[in-house]
């Protein structure tokens, strides 16, 4: 059995462009042993395809979740599929449930016109994924995977993302839009090497970079983790809320946030007002907080449903059609 340096994973995973030596200095451990240490979570595949956090809202882009029921049978089939929505560039995420839908895919579309033509497009070239349900995502919240460090001390150097929302579209200048390019197909791309990519020198992609952080286009770096491989269990949790008020449903946003193993909220528009997604090590530890929420704000909670939640087969925050013509 592997052992797993806890530390490591969660600080590289929450930012997969962290470099060594600020690694070392925080987990008092050699750049060397480091290095290995995650080359090993790398070849092991718990540890994989990394992802810049882009708001795509700046972008004037809204984002619907199609979750698909029967689409397959076999595993071949699955493998089949999944290749071919990896192909279209309006999909952002593609993954996979176990339970009452199986996959999942994400499209970022300027216009609802636009995202229900793709979508006729992938079930005729798909005709298996045919029976579906479909949510307009108004607003995510993406906390850092605090379940995982063993010291507290760890937590502080992540924090809460939101992406989505009721933005201002953003203009993009030629330097901008050949860095995002080069960050959405390989976020943990060196300076000097996205500097060669993009034609500007070293202090020029520093300087952009820093300014879309800045300006809260690109919102972090992150690594899809195989939570089946790590052995944490991991869920998707439906609320249908009711008797909302401003006060209570800031109540419920500030319990999400403290909840260490809460690591995604999407408020949407659909059958469903919230989904939650749960990750922990200890399954028991899942049953108790569903428990708790439906206790704390049982006001609010009119009907709930839970999917045990698989794997990632695809995640980012920009289509790729955006940069087709670059």
């Amino acid at each position: 059995m592997l052992k797993i340096d806890y530390g490591l994973l969660y600080l590289r995973a929450e930012n997969a462009r962290i470099r060594l030596k600020e690694l070392s200095a925080l987990l008092q451990k050699s750049p060397q042993r480091l290095k290995y240490s995650f080359s090993v979570l790398e070849e092991d595949g718990i540890i994989r395809n990394p992802y810049c956090i882009f708001d795509y809202s700046y972008f004037g882009l809204i984002l619907f979740r199609t979750y698909f029921k029967g689409g397959y049978i076999s595993e071949k089939d699955k493998a089949k599929i999944i290749k071919e929505l990896e192909e279209n560039p309006y999909i952002t995420s593609i993954y996979e449930l176990t339970g009452e839908f199986d996959l999942v895919i994400e499209i970022a579309s300027p216009n609802p016109s636009k995202f229900n033509k793709e979508l006729k497009k992938i079930i005729t070239m798909i005709p298996t994924l045919n029976d579906y349900k479909i949510v307009l995502n108004l607003v995510t919240y993406i906390y850092p995977r605090y379940y995982l460090p063993k010291t507290i001390n760890l937590q502080g150097h992540s924090s809460e993302k939101i992406i989505g929302g009721d933005r201002e579209r953003e203009v993009f200048n030629q330097n901008e839009i050949n860095l995002m390019k080069n960050l959405l197909y390989n976020p943990t791309m060196r300076i000097t090497d996205l500097a060669n990519k993009t034609g500007l020198n070293v202090k020029t992609v520093k300087s952009v970079l820093k300014k879309l952080i800045k300006r809260n286009i690109v919102k972090g770096f992150k690594y899809i983790i195989d939570t089946n491989k790590l052995g944490v269990h991991r869920c998707r949790l439906f609320l249908k809320l009711h008797n909302l008020s401003i006060e209570r449903e800031a109540r419920l946003t500030e319990y999400l946030l403290h909840t260490r193993e809460i690591v995604q909220v999407n408020k949407i528009v659909g059958d469903w007002d919230i989904e939650i997604d749960i990750e922990s090590l200890d399954n028991t530890k899942i049953r108790y907080i569903i428990v708790q929420l439906r206790e704390e704000f049982r006001d609010l909670i009119e009907r709930f449903n839970l999917i045990e939640f698989y794997d990632y087969y695809k995640r980012s925050y920009l289509p790729s059609y955006l940069f087709k013509e670059e």
